[in-house]
Parts: structure tokens; C-alpha cells; sequence
């Protein structure tokens, strides 16, 4: 075995919480996505899973939840790694509307179609639009092209990977113990990834907010062994199976 790699998917947050769709806003937790990290850094305590070095997106709910995780730990002190290829997936023109509301407006497929096909990005959001990220000085070194301003879930797999084969599997090879926290959607890119997951069944997989998971990775980075990703949560795996029903009953 290389490496251990830990998964979180940031606890509730504020537009989580109102059923808005959240993309790169950069929303913060709630209460209860602040109870949320907590008791997932309680998990990982419980388990006996130490991080050594973090891996964050840019956006604050996710370094929020990280950095909750750590202080549980005990373990603030150890390196953290940030990269804008861990963000979301950027939601577009959707950004900042209600989910039920989209839904009554353009039909339960097609939002279905937006959120959950592999390939369909929802309509782009303009630039003067209060909920892009023009401007947005976490993104100022970032070339204007690289920026979205829609994706599809194909699009954060191919975004993101560059950043798991040239920062993420370097410290497993060195024997770290990795923690990742980041999001539904970029998290579903590197689960997908990871289990070799196809295009058609990604759709249905959901992650619970707030909930470690856990990946034994052997010298090919490749999972030791092959199971559902919601076999591989630590802590309460009954509790999270209910949690990502709940995601997944999200816009009706």
C-alpha cells in the first residue's frame, strides 16, 4: 500500500441550506455545516486517521471545513495545499437561483439534464452577472481562458485531474496520509476516477456533506479493493447512505 487518501465534501453551507445552486459563490457554512466538519474531524479521530498534509479548493467553505477537521485533530500546524482545480464545478447562469424554482420554470428534466448529465453544461453566466467571478481576487493570477463560465461534470474531471497526478500523487508516493476537502462535484470527478466509475452511473452517486471517506491506494494509485464509494465511509455509514439520499432528493 502507497498512501492513505481522505475525502471530505465541505459540511452544509448557506446556499445548501437555502436550495440555491452554489457553483464557484463563494458561500460560507452553516451552523450545522460547522457541526458537520466537527463530527467529521470526531470520525477521523475515532478511526485513528491522522492527515499529514491537506489538499483545499479556493473557496471558503471548503478551507472552513478543512480547517475545522484539523483543529479536531489537533493538527493545524500540517501543510495545506490550495488549488482553484478542487473548486466546484461552476454552475453558470443557474448560479445563485433557487433549485425547486429552476425546476418549475424549465421542467424536472431539464434541470435534471443540467445538474446530473456527464456532458451538458447549463447556460454560460455573464460577465456582469453578480454571481461571476469577474474580478474575483482569489482568481487574479488565473488566465482569463481558464476561468469558466459553465461546466459539465466532464469538464471538472478533465480540470481537475492534472491536479491529482501533479500535487495529490506525489505526497501519497511520499507516504503521506492525504486530505482532500473539497466538493460534490470535484469529488465526484476524482471518485469517478478512482472506481472507474462510467459515465451513466456517475449521475447517481451522491456525496454527503460533512462525511470522510476513505481510499487505500497501492503503488499504481488504484484502490486496493473495489467497493461503492459509500462502503468507504468513515464513521456512521448508515447515516451517510440517508444524508446522500437527502442530497439526492434535492430539486424534487
Amino acid at each position: 500500500m502507497t498512501g492513505t487518501l481522505l475525502l471530505v465534501r465541505h459540511g452544509q453551507s448557506v446556499w445548501n441550506d437555502q436550495g440555491l445552486f452554489t457553483g464557484w459563490y463563494d458561500a460560507d457554512l452553516t451552523v450545522r455545516g460547522v457541526a458537520e466538519a466537527v463530527a467529521g474531524g470526531e470520525a477521523l479521530a475515532a478511526a485513528d486517521l491522522a492527515p499529514t498534509v491537506v489538499h483545499t479548493s479556493l473557496q471558503t467553505r471548503a478551507i472552513r471545513t478543512a480547517d475545522l477537521i484539523l483543529a479536531e485533530l489537533d493538527r493545524l500546524w500540517i501543510p495545506v495545499r490550495r488549488s482553484w482545480r478542487l473548486n466546484e464545478r461552476h454552475y453558470g447562469d443557474l448560479q445563485g437561483k433557487d433549485k425547486v424554482q429552476t425546476v418549475a420554470e424549465h421542467g424536472k428534466d431539464k434541470v435534471h439534464e443540467w445538474r446530473r448529465s456527464y456532458d451538458v453544461r447549463p447556460p454560460a453566466i455573464r460577465d456582469d452577472n453578480p454571481f461571476s467571478q469577474v474580478g474575483d481576487p482569489r482568481y487574479a493570477d488565473l488566465p482569463s481562458d481558464l476561468i469558466p463560465t459553465s461546466e459539465c461534470l466532464l469538464d471538472v474531471v478533465n480540470r481537475m485531474l492534472p491536479y491529482w497526478y501533479d500535487d495529490i500523487v506525489p505526497d501519497l508516493r511520499a507516504g503521506h496520509t492525504v486530505l482532500v476537502a473539497a466538493h460534490g462535484n470535484s469529488l465526484r470527478a476524482l471518485v469517478k476516477h478512482l472506481d472507474d466509475i462510467s459515465d451513466d452511473a456517475i449521475a447517481e452517486l451522491n456525496l454527503p456533506t460533512g462525511v470522510p471517506f476513505r481510499y487505500d491506494l497501492d503503488d499504481d494509485m488504484a484502490p486496493t479493493e473495489r467497493m461503492d464509494p459509500l462502503e468507504r465511509v468513515v464513521g456512521d455509514a448508515a447515516a451517510a447512505k440517508d444524508a446522500a439520499a437527502a442530497v439526492a432528493a434535492q430539486a424534487g
